[in-house]
């Protein structure tokens, strides 16, 4: 068949199958311009015909023209954003951009374009073992998500990216940070304990988190942003005893000197905050929403988008709002407990002989198996020194089925099962594949040490969980085959553990703060040289798991490693990060409620670390797995808070002053 009966069967199958010269034509030049067959055209049609609306297209010359210059500004932008020019009968290929590790290149462009020769699109790793360039076998070939069928002029996929064998790692078991190293490490106990050492109680209210996702509303939106605003205009009027007379309206020109509360924000929609961009977000109450520019002169700052700031300072010209001085968020409480509370939890730990032992930890976080396989080899090491120390309580974050894996992106799991694995390819589910790649080692753990109590944390990456908005909601436990010794949690998480209160969030905040941050000391004073503990105590002060906003785009961060054997044409939909996902109407239930936390854990692709700020333990304790290699975790020891004669005596309650009695190692897997 030719191609103009074919163009006309697709394109005008209620017409009798037949096409307009103008229309025809126009299609015609289209197939020779782009070097298209005319599937390939008619598939782009239809993506052409749902965006414009149905409705509202029809087959004519003006919309055919229209559709050609819609085709060559996707191709136009595409060779624009790879910096170099591409034109159909050109077969010279320009230098490819500077490709970044894991596949993914390093300014976050697309790969391949169309092109009569299209050139290899593969990792340098991948070049220097290429010996052909044959197209690949069929079964390897998979097309771009929503893309075109493959053929002969599909551009070649990404070569995959070996990483090193787990077995092959070097340096395991190193301590690379720790604190109090005066306590003993973490060990199996000379008697193991008959039941479980902890009791566990969520400091919030989970019910909460059940809400519906997707069903945001503009005007509970900024509702919530304005409300705290106003909670932290009352926090500062209350905490300096401050008049109503003293607050006003920053944006309002006048030569008195106020005190404004408001949030800080970039003057451009998309722009990067810095010195000269920030402008302070008011309040419909205390400025009518309004935005007005500060500037520091002389005075330090450490901002972000989205921090409450209270300032003080005059708006002379009324263009400007000069700061004298920044007013420090007076700190939430630490917890405390009476003495006959503190007894009762460490008489749980009381073994046999009379004597309180120190309680056991291990904190790791996802992913926990590196991006070239699924053998989840660091997860069974994590899990075999669990069993050996005989671990009293396993904190294990997702992601656990990562969202952004390339083989679970792909949906390909038949070569990366184990050999005995019973499901049926046609009916198997992704709880199936949780059940036997993470449940299964669970139950083995537990089997072996029936006292440890296992916490999971979700994450928006898991694949398992139908919940897609962060603050998130637990995935249910029954359908995964999870043992009773497990307890899953909400994303974040303020939970105690015996006496002690943990605070958890599997959202990576470090990083948004890393990125966002805009820090400047005042004059004569020492530049902060630990940017991380800097980092941290900004979260400690505004009181929330995740206080940036607006976060970060998911064009804006890293891309996720390619699928293997992943084709994608131009104009196509691309895979991208998962990203922050906030649902702002909800971002109360991540608020911190009363307290703030004994120990605070942010895992982060940023260096894990191990820090006591503002008298909290904070732990980043890194990824379990990198994309191509062994990560790290953290294993706590922390002994049994000791009472004086005077705070028996007293019966008040007593700080828990878990940063001086908890050893803390961050560990190479």
């Amino acid at each position: 068949m030719s191609d103009s009966e074919m163009l006309a069967d697709l394109f005008a199958p209620s017409s009798g199958h037949k096409l307009s010269d103008d229309v025809a034509n126009e299609l015609h030049h289209i197939l020779r311009l782009l070097d298209l067959n005319v599937v390939e055209l008619f598939f782009k049609w239809e993506s052409y015909v749902i965006k414009m609306g149905v409705e509202n297209t029809t087959l004519d010359s003006k919309t055919v023209r229209a559709f050609k210059k819609d085709l060559q500004d996707a191709l136009e932008r595409e060779s624009r954003a790879k910096g170099h020019v591409i034109h159909p009968s050109a077969a010279k290929r320009t230098t490819a951009t500077p490709r970044g590790g894991g596949g993914g290149d390093v300014l976050g462009m697309l790969d391949g374009m169309v092109s009569a020769t299209p050139a290899p699109r593969m990792s340098a790793a991948a070049k220097r073992k290429a010996n052909n360039f044959d197209t690949p076998a069929s079964k390897s070939v998979k097309s771009g998500l929503k893309s075109s069928p493959a053929d002969s002029k599909t551009p070649v996929p990404t070569g995959e990216t070996q990483g090193v064998a787990f077995e092959s790692r070097q340096n395991a078991g190193d301590v690379v940070q720790q604190i109090n190293d005066h306590i003993p490490a973490a060990s199996a106990p000379a008697e193991p304990p008959t039941e479980a050492c902890v009791k566990l109680k969520a400091n919030l209210e989970l019910p909460k988190f059940a809400y519906k996702t997707m069903a945001m509303k503009l005007s509970e939106t900024s509702e919530i942003l304005d409300d705290r605003i106003d909670t932290f205009t009352d926090l500062i009027q209350a905490h300096y005893k401050l008049p109503d007379g003293a607050f006003g309206n920053p944006a309002a020109q006048s030569t008195a000197e106020v005190v404004a509360v408001g949030r800080i924000a970039c003057d451009q929609p998309n722009g990067k905050l810095n010195a000269a961009s920030v402008v302070l977000e008011t309040s419909r109450r205390m400025g009518a929403g309004l935005r007005v520019q500060l500037k520091f002169d002389g005075v330090g700052y450490d901002l972000f988008p989205g921090k409450i700031v209270a300032v003080r300072g005059t708006n002379v010209s009324g263009e400007y709002f000069a700061v004298t001085e920044l007013l420090p968020i007076p700190p939430m409480p630490l917890p405390a407990s009476t003495p006959a509370e503190l007894e009762i939890h460490k008489d749980r730990l009381t073994g046999p002989d009379g004597e309180a032992r120190p309680l056991g930890m291990l904190v790791a976080s996802g992913p926990y198996t590196t991006d070239t396989d699924l053998s989840f080899a660091a997860l069974h090491a994590l899990l075999a020194q669990a069993e050996d120390q005989r671990t009293d309580v396993l904190i294990l974050a997702g992601p656990f089925l990562d969202l952004e894996h390339p083989i679970v992106a792909s949906g390909d799991f038949d070569d990366h099962l184990p050999s005995d694995a019973k499901l049926e390819p046609d009916r198997a589910t992704l709880n199936d594949v949780f059940r036997l790649l993470i449940s299964a080692p669970l139950q083995r753990l537990v089997q072996a040490v029936p006292t440890i109590t296992i916490i999971i944390v979700p994450s928006l990456r898991d694949a398992i969980s139908k919940h897609v908005a962060w603050p998130q909601d637990r995935f249910v436990k029954a359908p995964l085959g999870l043992p009773k010794q497990v307890q899953v949690v909400t994303n974040p998480i303020l939970l105690s553990i015996n006496e002690m209160i943990f605070g958890i969030s599997t959202q990576d905040i470090l990083s948004e703060l890393r990125r966002e941050n805009v820090y400047q000391g005042s004059k004569g004073q020492a530049l902060s040289d630990d940017t991380l503990a800097r980092l941290t105590s900004n979260i400690i002060e505004q009181r929330h798991f995740f206080p940036v906003f607006p976060p970060q785009s998911r064009e804006d961060l890293s891309k996720p490693t390619a699928i293997s054997g992943e084709m994608t044409d131009v104009g196509m939909e691309q895979r991208l990060a998962v990203g922050a996902s906030l649902d702002i109407a909800y971002l109360k239930l991540a608020e911190w409620i009363n307290v703030r936390p004994d120990v605070l854990i942010l895992p982060s692709v940023l260096n894990p670390f191990v820090k006591v700020v503002e008298g909290m333990t904070c732990i980043n304790p890194g990824t379990l797995c990198k994309r191509r290699g062994p990560g790290h975790f953290a294993a706590m020891n922390v002994l049994p808070r000791v009472l004086s004669n005077e705070e028996r005596e007293a019966e008040e309650a007593v700080a828990h002053h878990v940063f001086e009695r908890a050893r803390v190692d961050i560990v190479r897997i």
